[in-house]
């Protein structure tokens, strides 16, 4: 069982490059993860009023925690539906795993291989086939993040009034 929902296009690929499953045609997460059970539990029965075709620019292998001998779990059959509010977290928790990946990868690549920002970045792109989102604009949102996480500058001191 599938179901899409709608969340950042540079996101999407990210996903499809990482998790794609080409038996079922969809992303599947693996069960160890925790976006595995986030996505377990954002799952709900399709209410009335909503279409049975789902819409979205990703489409997502639903989890059966039955496969684990749980006979308590959700069945696909029946909880096969993400609202939009379930899609937005989704997509914000998405984005932290994305953009944590990519500091990462900037870190290791420039102390432990030696490998420049720049060449990090353009690898990024094409090991994950990214379109929506260029090398210039990982590398910049690393450097925002590394100037905000790590201070550049000495810290001014005041001095005290001597008595």
């Amino acid at each position: 069982m599938t179901t899409r929902i709608d969340i950042d296009g540079y996101l999407a690929e990210w996903l499809r490059a990482k998790w794609w499953d080409a038996a079922v045609g969809a992303v599947r997460f693996p069960c160890h993860s925790d976006v595995y059970e986030l996505v377990y539990d954002l799952l709900q029965v399709r209410p009335r009023d909503v279409s049975p075709l789902d819409c979205g620019n990703l489409t997502l292998a639903l989890p059966d925690r039955r496969e684990g001998n749980y006979a308590w779990g959700k069945r696909p059959e029946r909880h096969n539906y993400i609202s939009q509010a379930g899609a937005r977290v989704l997509n914000n928790r998405l984005r932290t795993m994305f953009w944590a990946e990519v500091h990462e990868a900037f870190d290791e690549n420039k102390h432990i291989h030696g490998i420049d920002y720049k060449d990090t970045a353009y690898q990024l792109v094409a090991r994950y086939s990214l379109t929506l989102i260029s090398d210039d604009g990982l590398l910049k949102n690393y450097q925002r993040w590394r100037d905000r996480l790590r201070r550049k500058g000495k810290r001014g001191y005041i001095q005290a009034k001597k008595r």
